[in-house]
């Protein structure tokens, strides 16, 4: 009804399975004005994958969220209430923002394998939402045993090499990830062409794995920890002697022994409030 009002006519489709929702947005090439999905960060990963293979100029995206995390919403602004969701749409304006490409797989704001890619997602929402970041901590102490090393080397912009024992990695363009706020660092800027990157060392006992916490979590000295290693960079490389896991949006990511990242600048056009800077945003 809210579309109506302000002169859309609307074709609603409830998706049936797994990427059916990136099958019927490739089907819209060229006949619609807006496309709106409701659903997870992984809906709105098929979505926005899904325009970006239209041969049309593909139209703006809107997202009402309706997920357990929503990272992507939260860092645009969007309510998380769908109704003003809604009405956020109808009545916002275009926001070109950056997309993650990896390995030719288009993804909205995080890619990562390691430690916290378990963690994170499998800590309930209920459990963060009671305990915050002693979540987290509870469950990384859980996962302290067997936590995987990896041996890796990155190699950033083609100019910096760095090479060693990670337990995680993340390669990020939110404020949010898997609902923690300020986990891939300050001064996230959506359309500047670059992405925040976070390597973990490898946690030796638990006075590192407080230290990684406090470096991935804490919001004092800007995240600084002698256990994790920040950077901005536009292209990322990971190299590494076996096969890794890793994850995009939330979702499943394959096993890589090579991956590559690179930004897509201004790639996607999201509704954003009115009373956002359409030009330049920084949450």
């Amino acid at each position: 009804n809210i579309f109506t009002e302000v002169g859309y006519e609307v074709t609603a489709y409830p998706t049936q399975r797994p990427m059916d929702g990136y099958d019927k947005v490739c089907e819209a090439d060229g006949k619609y004005d807006l496309i709106v999905c409701s659903g997870g960060d992984g809906t709105l990963n098929e979505v926005i994958s899904a325009t970006m293979t239209h041969k049309n100029p593909a139209p703006p995206v809107g997202y009402i969220p309706a997920g357990s995390t929503n990272d992507f919403a939260k860092t645009l602004g969007i309510p998380k209430d769908m109704v003003n969701a809604a009405k956020m749409i109808a009545t916002g304006v275009p926001f070109e923002c950056d997309l993650g490409k990896m390995n030719g797989r288009f993804y909205n704001y995080v890619a990562a394998f390691g430690m916290f890619t378990e963690v994170s997602y499998k800590t309930s929402q209920s459990m963060k939402n009671v305990l915050g970041h002693q979540a987290y901590i509870i469950e990384s102490f859980k996962s302290l045993g067997h936590i995987k090393v990896y041996n890796m080397t990155v190699t950033l912009d083609d100019t910096t090499t760095v090479s060693g024992k990670y337990i995680y990695g993340m390669v990020s363009n939110a404020k949010s990830v898997a609902g923690f706020k300020g986990i891939a660092g300050r001064d996230v800027v959506m359309d500047d062409g670059l992405f925040e990157v976070a390597l973990v060392k490898e946690a030796k006992n638990p006075v590192e794995l407080q230290q990684v916490l406090s470096g991935m979590l804490s919001k004092k000295n800007g995240g600084k920890s002698s256990q994790v290693e920040r950077y901005r960079a536009k292209k990322v490389v990971f190299e590494c002697d076996e096969a890794v896991g890793w994850t995009v949006d939330g979702e499943n990511g394959d096993e890589h022994q090579r991956v590559e990242i690179e930004v897509v600048p201004k790639a996607v056009r999201i509704i954003v409030s009115v009373n956002k800077n359409a030009h330049h945003i920084m949450i």
